[in-house]
Order: structure tokens, then sequence, then C-alpha cells
């Protein structure tokens, strides 16, 4: 008997130690495998704080792994990633914490993507030479607005200056607006013996010569001539003045594509997106062709091709589709017409801004350019300007949007005689002066020139408006200042 008991005894001790064998080797396993999820997650967080794009990721990162403690259970729980770590992922761990903890854990998407954002910022950069010269507001500010504030002012200033050994003794604004630009270079240059400023808009005309007109004397030896013309009819203006500018040629040019805050402001010009007016947008208002004639009469395609091309609009096969339907129904004649059916036609959010203000500015501009052949004039105006330089005399012209500056940077290269179908910055093409070689000292706020035949340009990069400006005078953020300056005769 007892000899069955002790056996049933021997055999139970076995099992129930089999059972915590078992046990303890299941355990084991459990921490072995959580042991690893925690070395794999802290591997991974350690790469992704090497790359981090921001310091504060980074910060986060690091003090995320240095609290991390085994097992560890609830970090994983607060954190989503999926990350390779030698050769398998991490799978995405359950988000059961509230949307603080995600939001202090998150983690960038990957090291590659804010690699070449990084890049990208760079090489934007390099497009570009930033003004380093000081906003004076009170300098620049007539009037109890905006509007009278004329763009890169200080800029303006240095690229026509006496202290780079030329004289300034005749200049032409062939867009004088309210006349800031041109009452300053007046009172810079005393030397100064022939004006013109032209302008299309009648209103900014007047206004431009009850500035001018207040800044000399009856006695002055200074001629100054306003015409209610566009700069286009430059040359023939010239040739035709009593004060033949043309024979020596002219020392500056100045040339400011922008609209004036006085145009945009007004609602009867229709060139403005927030305020409801009738749909103009002619810069002459002699000018026959308005937008409403191309949004309701011209043919379908013709409509598409010009928010294409002008606009750089992708949504324009919609916007086209829609625009001709709306003929049967009246046709578009207001601006607020125009905006609301833009709307319809576009997702509320694009990248964190309301979509249909993006779209409906760039719809805008197109029809602009299209009424006013803004592109095609600019082209033609710029090799005329060109030919009206005296020898040394330069040309300034400052552009607010790509397709004016890409004409103003092709053209001027054109104009030197400098291949365009290569690029603008490929080296090999073009020759540039740095500070090693150059053969006169230039002024400071000239980086680099490219030389051709005829001339140089003296802005291979061009010039932007301080951070101080752009502050100050939010529509000056897109303005673009390109230079180029005739070759003296030999």
């Amino acid at each position: 008997m007892f000899d069955v008991i002790g056996i049933i005894e021997e055999g139970r001790d076995e099992i129930t130690m089999k059972r915590n064998k078992a046990e303890s080797l299941k355990n084991s396993k459990k921490r072995t495998k959580s042991c690893n999820k925690e070395m794999a997650f802290r591997s991974s967080m350690l790469k992704l704080s090497l790359f981090s794009s921001s310091p504060s990721q980074s910060f986060r990162l690091r003090y995320l792994i240095s609290t991390c403690a085994t097992p560890a259970p609830s970090i994983f729980r607060c954190c989503s990633i999926s990350t390779a770590t030698d050769g398998k992922k991490v799978k995405k761990a359950k988000q059961k914490k509230t949307k603080n903890v995600k939001a202090s854990t998150a983690v960038p998407k990957s090291s590659e993507s804010s690699s070449s954002s990084l890049k990208l910022a760079l090489v934007k950069e390099k497009r570009r030479t930033r003004s380093t010269k000081e906003f004076d507001e009170k300098a620049v500010q007539f009037g109890d607005t905006a509007a009278h504030i004329p763009v890169m002012l200080a800029e303006v200033l240095d690229v026509f200056s006496a202290s780079s050994g030329r004289s300034l003794r005749s200049f032409v604004d062939c867009t004088v607006g309210a006349g800031g630009h041109s009452s300053a270079i007046i009172q810079a240059h005393s030397e100064l013996k022939f004006y013109m400023g032209m302008d299309v808009d009648p209103i900014a005309l007047d206004k431009a010569q009850d500035r001018i007109s207040d800044l000399f004397c009856e006695d002055s030896d200074l001629k100054v001539y306003t015409v209610l013309k566009n700069f286009k009819y430059m040359k023939l203006l010239l040739a035709d003045s009593d004060e033949k500018p043309l024979e020596p040629g002219v020392d500056g040019i100045l040339m400011d594509l922008g609209m004036s805050s006085m145009q945009v402001d007004d609602p009867e010009r229709g060139f403005s997106v927030l305020s409801d007016g009738p749909l103009d947008m002619r810069m002459d208002p002699q000018a026959s062709l308005k937008a409403e004639d191309i949004l309701n009469s011209w043919p379908e395609m013709e409509v598409g091709r010009v928010l294409r091309v002008y606009g750089e609009e992708s949504n324009w096969y919609s916007l086209q589709n829609k625009i001709v339907k709306a003929r049967s129904q009246g046709g578009l004649h207001t601006t607020s017409e125009l905006v609301d059916l833009i709307r319809k036609s576009t997702p509320g959010i694009k990248g964190g801004r309301q979509g249909w203000i993006k779209t409906a500015t760039r719809v805008f501009q197109a029809l602009r350019i299209a009424v006013n052949d803004e592109l095609k004039v600019l082209e033609d105006s710029l090799y005329s300007a060109f030919e009206c330089l005296a020898p040394g005399g330069r040309l300034a012209v400052i552009s607010f949007h790509s397709l004016e500056d890409r004409v103003v940077k092709q053209t001027f290269l054109d104009i030197i005689n400098i291949p365009k179908t290569e690029g603008w910055d490929e080296e090999e093409v073009i020759r540039v002066n740095d500070d090693n070689n150059r053969e006169e000292k230039e002024e400071e706020w000239i980086k680099q020139t490219v030389k051709g035949s005829k001339g140089r340009i003296l802005t291979k990069r061009p010039i932007t408006p301080s951070e101080e400006e752009e502050r100050l005078n939010r529509r000056c953020r897109s303005a673009k200042l390109r230079v180029i300056q005739k070759n003296n005769a030999f």
C-alpha cells in the first residue's frame, strides 16, 4: 500500500516540477520578447532622433529613450511607429493614450523626407539674394495709406547710386505710379537734367505729377515729362522729345511691374479677389478688352489656355467647363460672381489655407495678364529699353510673379547673347565674375555678374526685399529685382 502511495506522490511532484519549469520558461520567453521589442524601439527612436529636422523633436525623442525601462509597456502603447530595424519592422502599437500624449511623442515620417525638404529650402535660398538694406517706413510713406509705399526703394536707389562713379543725367520711370521711386531718384541726384515718367493709369499719373512738381523750383534746369502712355512706346516718345535724350542714351530706366495698391483697393477696377466690382482688369481704362469679354465670349479652349498658361492653375479644365456653362445662365459680369464659381469648384482646404483663395488669385492673375497682354508687352519693351540706354546705363526691373520674372531673366540673357536653352545656373554657359577676378570694384549690393557681348547682368540671382520690409509691407513679398548694364563704348 505504501509503495503505491509513494509512486503516486513521486509522480505528482514530477508533474508539478515540470509544470513550474514550463511556466518559468514561458515567462522567460515573454520577458525576452519584451526586451527585444524595447531594444528595437530604442534603436529606431535613436535613428530618427539623429535625422530629426527639428531640434525640439530630436530632444523629445532622446528624452523618451533615456526614460525607457524594461518592459516599458506604456511607451509602446502611446507611440505608433513603423520603421525597420535589422531587417524587421516594428509593429504599430495600439494608441490608447490621449491626443496630447500622441502629440508629445510624434515622430517624423522619415529622415529622407526631412532631408529632401531641407535641400529644397537651400536651393530656393540660393536662387535669390535677400536684401540687407534697412527699411525706413517713414522715408517712403506719404499719405495715410499703404497705397503709397514704393517697393524696394533703398535697393533701387543703390542701383542708380552715384557712388558707383556714374552720374545720372537722364532717367525714365516706365511705371511711375504714385511717384514714390521717381521722387526719391530726383531728390538723390542733383545732377539729373532729364526725367520722363510714363503710366497708363490717369489717376496714378495725376498723383505722380503733383508729387514730383513739389520737388523743384521753377528755375530748375531739370526737364520733367509725364506721359499717359504704355512703356512699350518709350523709344518713340524719347525720340520725339525736344531734349533728344537718345543721342547720348538714357543713364537709367526703371520698370516696376506690380500693380499699385491704389488699383488693387479700387473695387471698380476689378483687380481684387476680396471686393465686389465689375470684371474689368484693364490697366489702361481706354483699352477695349475687359476680363468679362474673355469669360463670356472667348472660345472654350482659349479660356482654358489662359487659365493654364497665365495662371498656372492645375484645376483649369474644370474651371473652363464651369465658366462656359455659366454663359447659358447669363454669364459672369462681377468679381463676386467669378469668385463664387471658383469657391464651388475648389476643395475647401489646401495646405492649411482656404484653397479657393489661392485658385482665385491665380485665375485673376491669368485674366489680368490676358487683358493687358502683359508678357508680350514686357518682352518687347525690355529689348527696346536696352537699346535706349547710354553706354554704362542701367535697366532695373521689379517683377512680382514667376511668369514676369522668367521673361525678364531669359530676355536679359538673350540681350547679352548668352544661350538661354542651357538654363540660368549652368556654369559652363555663363561667365561669372567673382571677387578674385573682377576688373573693377563693384558696389556692395552686386554679388555675381553675368558678362555678355553687349552688356552684363548685375544680378545673377534676383534681389528680394529685406525681412523687415516684408514684415511692414506684406504686398512686396514676391518682388524680385533684376538689373542689366550696357557695356561702355570702345
